[in-house]
């Protein structure tokens, strides 16, 4: 009757079960003897049969010292059999990895020792099982006890030099859904198992893991934020080789999916992630060119917020979005590739990005945006158009800006809009679209104040020279004679745009075509800025002397005897005598003596300066104004003057209408200040 262990012996079976090691030591070393021997008689069926016994009636014992015997005699058959254990690995795994998730340690420590020698003897034949093996070894690596995690990491590293030797009977297609689900256990000696497996087949020269890049990236990009010292180095040197090869060869990236992967990372809270994520974009544009267009919106969101950056441990951050921000500048405006670039971007996701970025509060975030969209009208101006009514309201509120910068680059897109829309001659004067825009702008500054006094002037200026200085003027000379604002807010424009024509360098064209008042177009834009003018009567005069209306003047001056001289008057004539005393009066000041036109301008001139002087009180203005006339030809007892040899008269204006408007203007000024008056007694302003 055979032994009921059979093939083994009866003291062996005992052996192998004892709790004593070196008993089951030496019963492994029988097994062992044994195997060889039936192996060289190829005698099948009795190592099977063994096998059978140490897998069923050992390897699932209840008794913690059968399991271990279990262990130690598998690893002796996959010894004693060698070279041909290959055929029988499966019944020699198989048990050996159910232990591995033994309740007992040192049943778990021997299973791991165990399977290291099946595994040696066995070599490639081991491939098909790696998937359960490296399933079962992401758990070991996380074990409690040490003396397992180093047993697992002793069969790991006989694990890797296996797959690097057979790596041609690797199924790398099974492995890198298993890899990636790993990658994402919050266990940072799982995290650490994870990434020396992929910098392992990252280093085989005949493996390309960029083909599975984007199964990876991400979970390596959220095994940065673990702050185990190990494993940041470990990420940012793996994340590191796949850029270099990348680098090298590009073609098997799936550039697509990748770049979403680093758009999401690039806008992380962690500076290691964002600055890696970003360097990766920057490399992909340089990379991939115009392919990343499509991406353009994604990569906006990623890089805007990072050009606001000053502090030192984010200057490589900013630097970064600097870089990517120059090159996707440089690809749109690209003329190589300008028919493929307006195929490939999406202007309206574009769109809504850069408008999102216009209220961030950065100032460099919202220069970027607003030289990005001023960059794309200039390059796609026929499919910018559908943007423009969506973008003006932006763009007006970006006005009122605490960066002058802001305010000017600003101006610069609403420049380029309006011009964009220009399709008539320069020359005639008909822009619905300049009304449209300066109503907007009006209707901004009667809105908020602090625009009013404190942007208003920089805006005007820097319109004038974006824009048609003499457009804008006209424009709104005629929307203030056309009564559509208030009587208080017209006035102070008017002051506002005669203060910008009489100072502002940038206006120095439209000076000098006031001058030319006997030029037909100069004396049309003079009349039409003349009507408007009259609701403010000393920026009126400031008017008629740029233009050298002088005998004009000198009618006014007269005329304000009508006039309610109030204290903002008085300062309004004062800051009028110090404007001629300026460069921009010098003309005017050489006239007084001189004798052209018969003398005619200097007597019509000093007349009207004489008239400013008696309204003024004897302050230092006063003085002034005095002294400067006291140096002037007593004009007074020459001889009657023909006003036909005057400049005024030699426009073709009709001056006696102007007048004629000028007074009718005062008294419908003065019956509204009454009104006005009597409605701020019966209800007063509570503000």
């Amino acid at each position: 009757m055979e032994p009921p262990y059979a093939p083994l012996s009866e003291s062996c079976a005992k052996a192998l079960g004892d709790k004593v090691y070196d008993k089951r030591k030496v019963a492994s070393q029988e097994i062992e003897k044994m195997v060889t021997e039936f192996n060289n008689k190829n005698n099948a069926t009795q190592i099977r049969k063994l096998i059978e016994v140490l897998s069923n009636d050992y390897a699932t014992s209840r008794d913690a010292n059968r399991r271990k015997g279990a262990l130690i005699g598998l690893a002796a058959t996959g010894l004693g059999l060698g070279k041909d254990s290959d055929k029988y690995v499966s019944e020699l795994v198989t048990p050996i990895m159910n232990c591995l998730s033994d309740p007992d340690l040192r049943v778990r420590y021997f299973a791991c020792e165990s399977l290291y020698n099946v595994v040696k003897v066995a070599r490639a034949a081991i491939i098909p099982y790696f998937p359960e093996l490296f399933a079962a070894l992401s758990r070991l690596v996380t074990d409690s006890d040490q003396m397992v995690k180093d047993g697992s990491e002793l069969l790991d590293r006989l694990l890797k030099d296996i797959v690097t030797e057979s790596y041609e009977t690797f199924n790398l297609e099974a492995f890198i859904p298993l890899l990636r689900e790993r990658m994402y256990v919050n266990n940072p000696f799982a995290r650490q198992y994870v990434i020396s497996w992929i910098s392992i087949l990252n280093a085989v020269p005949d493996i390309n893991m960029v083909n599975y890049l984007t199964e990876i990236l991400d979970g390596l990009f959220v095994m940065l934020e673990d702050n185990t010292p190990e494993i940041q180095p470990m990420c940012e040197n793996t994340i590191s080789q796949f850029l270099k090869s990348i680098r090298n060869d590009s073609s098997s990236v799936r550039m697509e999916d990748t770049i979403n992967t680093l758009i999401t990372h690039a806008q992380s809270l962690n500076e290691l992630i964002k600055s890696i994520a970003i360097s990766w974009i920057r490399e992909f544009v340089q990379i991939f060119g115009p392919n990343v267009l499509p991406y353009a919106s994604g990569i906006f969101t990623a890089i805007l917020p990072c050009l606001e950056y000053n502090v030192e441990s984010k200057r490589n951050i900013k630097e970064c979005a600097v870089s990517v921000n120059n090159s996707m500048m440089q690809l749109v405006s690209s003329k190589e590739f300008k028919t493929q670039n307006v195929a490939k971007i999406d202007l309206r996701s574009i769109m809504e990005v850069l408008s999102q970025y216009l209220t961030h509060n950065s100032m460099h975030t919202k220069i970027a945006v607003l030289k990005w969209i001023h960059h794309l009208f200039l390059n796609f101006p026929n499919e910018m158009a559908l943007h423009d009514s969506n973008l003006n309201n932006n763009l007006l509120a970006t006005l009122s800006d605490n960066s002058d910068e802001v305010v000017l680059q600003s101006l610069c897109v609403l420049a380029e809009i309006i011009n964009s829309q220009d399709t008539k001659d320069l020359d005639d004067f008909n822009k619905p679209h300049y009304r449209k825009f300066l109503l907007s702008l009006l209707n901004l500054f009667t809105e908020d104040k602090l625009i009013l006094e404190n942007r208003a002037s920089l805006i005007i200026r820097n319109l004038c020279v974006l824009l048609n200085a003499e457009y804008i003027y006209r424009t709104l000379a005629e929307i203030i004679a056309d009564g559509v604002l208030n009587l208080k807010f017209s006035s102070t424009l008017v002051r506002l745009l005669n203060n910008i024509l009489l100072t502002s360098t940038e206006l120095f064209e439209l000076r000098t075509s006031l001058r030319e008042i006997s030029d037909p177009k100069s004396a049309d834009l003079f009349q039409c800025l003349y009507k408007s003018w009259v609701c403010c009567p000393v920026s009126t005069l400031s008017l008629c002397l740029i233009a050298q209306c002088y005998q004009h003047v000198s009618e006014l001056v007269i005329l304000f005897s009508d006039v309610e001289i109030t204290v903002e008057l008085l300062c309004e004539l004062d800051k009028l005598v110090q404007l001629i005393e300026s460069p921009i009066f010098a003309a005017l000041r050489l006239t007084l003596v001189s004798k052209s036109n018969n003398c005619a301008d200097a007597q019509y001139l000093a007349h009207a300066l004489f008239g400013i002087l008696m309204l003024l009180p004897q302050t230092v203005a006063f003085e002034t104004l005095r002294n400067r006339l006291q140096c002037v030809p007593n004009y007074w007892s020459r001889a009657p003057i023909d006003e036909r040899n005057s400049l005024e008269y030699r426009s073709g204006i009709d001056f006696t209408a102007l007048r004629v408007h000028f007074i009718e203007r005062q008294k419908s000024q003065r019956a509204q200040r009454l009104i006005q008056r009597k409605r701020s007694v019966i209800t007063p302003d509570i503000n």
